[in-house]
């Protein structure tokens, strides 16, 4: 019997993975089609769980053994189309951790700065020059464009996720930011909605298909709140390292930069980190001592939830 084709009630369920690597103090994302796609694909059933099947696609699409690993969140809205237009797209998503590895030719996977997608969430030299000089003006016309219930409406949330552009800076709001961007219109995954003239410019940032953009946000926001409590930033690391790389490390996922002693007294105290004995070989500067990462402190016991040492803008 021939198969009824499927119909718009049909539901597909499509995996999708915000895979993190950090190089050169960037943190990586990998990206396929020229860095318009996060890798995805659709769940196959013959995989008995779908942890288990995002680990096997992503490994088998771009090569990549995944470390630690979790479900990020679930995208049902009604309007994600399948790329065939006839199916409703039920989206699980993973975040994923690994140590990147060079693609092999040009239609290999490639990774990404993920500041190349959000240029405005790099804070670690001071505020971002985007936000007060270019994102709130837009804003602020847009906001004004609305009735004056509207309008306080959105005053209220473009303070809350983008502040003054100097100080209260809440990193983690990453997808609360794209996504008040997305309703304003200045991004250009909106540009099928009708465009207001605060709109018409999008801010910088390179745009992705779909709502891959959107995914890559709530990874990053994820990412950004769980290195808060828990040091899975360690899975990043290579396996022996100086503090001051972990620190640029940290930094890079937080968009931040740190109190140095804090930063340290923090790791110290938590008992993360053990010397290894040996010490950086680089022909300029002091050497450094090099440390790795005591996993065991992780298995014997959960590591109290402590806020990292950001510094904030004076």
């Amino acid at each position: 019997m021939t198969p009824s084709p499927a119909t718009p009630d049909t539901v597909a369920i499509e995996l999708n993975a915000v895979l993190v690597a950090l190089t050169a103090n960037q943190p990586q994302v990998l990206t396929l089609d020229d860095g318009a796609l996060l890798p995805s694909g659709p769940f196959a059933t013959e995989h008995p769980t779908l942890q288990s099947g995002v680990r096997a696609w992503v490994e088998r699409q771009t090569h990549h053994p995944l470390g630690y690993v979790e479900q990020l969140y679930t995208f049902a809205d009604p309007n994600r189309p399948a790329s065939d237009g006839q199916r409703r797209v039920v989206s699980i998503s993973y975040l994923g951790l690994t140590r990147e590895r060079l693609s092999a030719g040009p239609r290999d996977p490639e990774w990404r700065s993920w500041y190349r997608y959000f240029p405005w969430e790099d804070w670690r030299t001071g505020p971002s020059p985007l936000v007060a000089q270019s994102i709130l003006p837009r804003l602020a016309t847009w906001a004004e464009g609305a009735d004056a219930s509207a309008r306080r409406d959105r005053q209220q949330r473009i303070q809350m996720t983008f502040g003054d552009g100097l100080e209260n800076w809440n990193e983690d709001l990453v997808l609360q930011r794209y996504e008040l961007l997305y309703e304003a219109g200045l991004v250009p995954e909106a540009k099928a909605r009708e465009a207001k003239s605060a709109g018409a410019d999008p801010v910088p940032g390179m745009p992705m298909r779909h709502d891959h953009r959107r995914i890559l946000a709530t990874g990053i926001a994820r990412l950004r709140a769980k290195i808060k409590y828990r040091p899975v930033f360690f899975e990043l690391m290579p396996p022996e390292f100086t503090l001051l790389q972990l620190q640029r490390a940290v930094e890079a996922l937080a968009g931040r930069p740190m109190h140095k002693q804090n930063f340290r007294r923090l790791i110290d105290q938590q008992g993360l980190v053990e010397p290894t004995g040996g010490i950086t070989s680089e022909a300029r500067g002091r050497p450094a001592k090099l440390f790795r990462f005591r996993r065991e402190i992780v298995l014997e016991r959960a590591v109290a939830g402590t806020k990292l040492p950001l510094s904030r803008p004076l």
